[in-house]
């Protein structure tokens, strides 16, 4: 009997390429080695794999087809989008197929009146609203990356964003899926209302990561544009006191559109990269707080923010109404990642979550492993909801740098699940962080996830190797993850 490694060595892929040309035409199915390079790895670029095929349908009825030749033949598959993630969500194993969605970019339907969308997964997230603005409505989710992720890849992810304190994560906005199950099934999840009787499989499938199955077809919530938006900038002098602010915003009972926190090292980087000259070189800490709603209210909470932000020591309070303002003000924020890259050769961003009330305490300990480990990290986060975004700078040119920045990664996350926080808001787990699910959940919780799993994907060949640690022990050394899905996968 050969084994995995022989066996992978051994398959005859000229067959399975023939199928796959059959479904999609030779111009659907990339091969050659030097163009595989584009999709070796997603936004996690310390590791990088070249599938052995990536394939590129435009259609629900093509996805289905592709899955179920590699059912025929064993294959393992990858759903990939844009490849914007950062867990390493959509990194390819040697003997897989890439199925990638960034070809299937229609919008399929606009129902304004009952205030929905249905788009295919490789539509981008911008796309959304740009499409519905004209007539008042948006949609609300933005990550960061939301002028290049797609909305497949948000689904897989359950991604956040900036606007995700008030409205909620992408899971709040899916009304429904058409999926593509690991068997090559075409099943409808959810529907065209909010709510649907029994069980809830569309939010089971929301962050399954590729895991269970690829969404073709997706119905959108959007939401009316509200009647009036204004974002204020404090500056503070020490992090506590910006942390202070935040909770005492929503001990107030004020609810912000968004609610974003940045370090004096962001803070710098940014107005190196973009100028925006509003950001205050010399504040340890800035916030940035969103209020929309009714212009009536609006004025209100307008009023009750400053007063909290100036009670706290706020050197500053600033405000925007006018919408060219108020881009100004959320660019720097917005291009916060990049900035971070003008920094230093490389960065190594996590994605913990911790309770608002544990952010000064949490920003502490942060640089004291800052100084133990001997890496600078800049601070950007979601402080509203308590979704860190740590940036580790470092230079992967320097042996070893990259094994003690993932150990240093590993420190906080485990830091967030003790103060009662989570190793993920909305990054996802992917191959990067699977070995650190022990730490967060118990070997029943994990066995559970797993029988949803396997009742989906009851071969394995849906994004192999994601999420959950194998073996279960991985999480007791810090070198685990390197040593399984990264087993054989180039390091950059």
């Amino acid at each position: 009997m050969l084994t995995q490694d022989q066996d992978q060595k051994q398959r005859n892929w000229k067959p399975i390429i023939k199928a796959f040309e059959a479904v999609l035409g030779t111009n659907g199915v990339v091969q050659r080695r030097e163009e595989l390079i584009t999709y070796e790895c997603d936004g996690l670029t310390s590791y990088r794999q070249r599938p052995a095929v990536a394939v590129l349908p435009r259609t629900t009825e093509q996805v289905a087809a592709v899955v179920k030749i590699c059912n025929q033949y064993a294959v393992p598959f990858i759903a990939r989008g844009s490849g914007t993630g950062l867990s390493g969500g959509a990194l390819p194993s040697e003997d897989s197929v890439l199925i990638v969605t960034s070809l299937m970019r229609q919008i399929l339907s606009i129902d304004l009146d009952n205030q929905r969308i249905v788009v295919q997964p490789g539509v981008i997230n911008s796309w959304v609203t740009q499409t519905v603005s004209g007539a008042g409505f948006y949609y609300a989710p933005d990550p960061s990356s939301q002028i290049i992720c797609s909305i497949g890849g948000n689904v897989a992810e359950n991604s956040g964003g900036v606007h995700c304190l008030k409205y909620g994560v992408t899971t709040n906005h899916v009304l429904g899926l058409k999926i593509v199950t690991p068997e090559g099934e075409i099943v409808d999840l959810g529907g065209q209302i909010p709510e649907s009787p029994g069980y809830d499989l569309t939010g089971i499938f929301v962050g399954s990561e590729g895991t269970l199955g690829i969404a073709t077809e997706i119905t959108l919530r959007i939401l009316k544009s509200a009647e009036s938006i204004c974002v204020l900038l404090a500056d503070f002098t020490s992090v506590e006191a910006a942390g202070a602010t935040v909770s005492d915003i929503i001990s107030a009972g004020i609810i912000p559109g968004g609610m974003e926190m940045m370090d004096n090292v962001s803070i710098n980087a940014v107005e190196d990269v973009v100028a925006t000259n509003c950001y205050p070189r010399d504040a340890t800490a800035i916030l940035l707080v969103e209020i929309d709603g009714l212009e009536v209210e609006v004025a209100v909470n307008k009023q009750r923010v400053t007063d909290i932000c100036k009670q706290n020591g706020a050197r500053s309070v600033t405000s925007a109404s006018d919408p060219e303002t108020r881009l100004k003000l959320w660019k720097g924020r917005k291009a916060a990642f990049a900035a971070a890259g003008h920094l230093s050769p490389d960065y190594y961003v996590q994605d913990g979550v911790i309770p608002r009330t544990q952010l000064p305490y949490v920003l502490q300990e942060i640089e004291v492993l800052s100084q133990k480990f001997g890496y600078p990290i800049a601070n950007v986060f979601h402080a509203g909801d308590g979704n860190l975004h740590p940036l580790i700078l470092f230079d992967n040119a320097i042996p070893g740098a990259l094994e003690k920045v993932e150990e240093l990664g590993g420190e906080i996350l485990k830091l967030c699940v003790r103060v009662g926080g989570s190793i993920s808001g909305e990054h996802g787990i992917g191959a990067d962080k699977k070995c650190y699910m022990p730490d967060m959940f118990s070997d029943v919780d994990l066995e559970t996830m797993q029988w949803v799993r396997q009742v989906f994907n009851p071969q394995g060949l849906a994004n192999p190797g994601k999420i959950f640690p194998t073996p279960r022990t991985c999480g007791e050394a810090a070198n685990a993850i390197k040593n399984q899905h990264f087993e054989g996968v180039e390091r950059f």
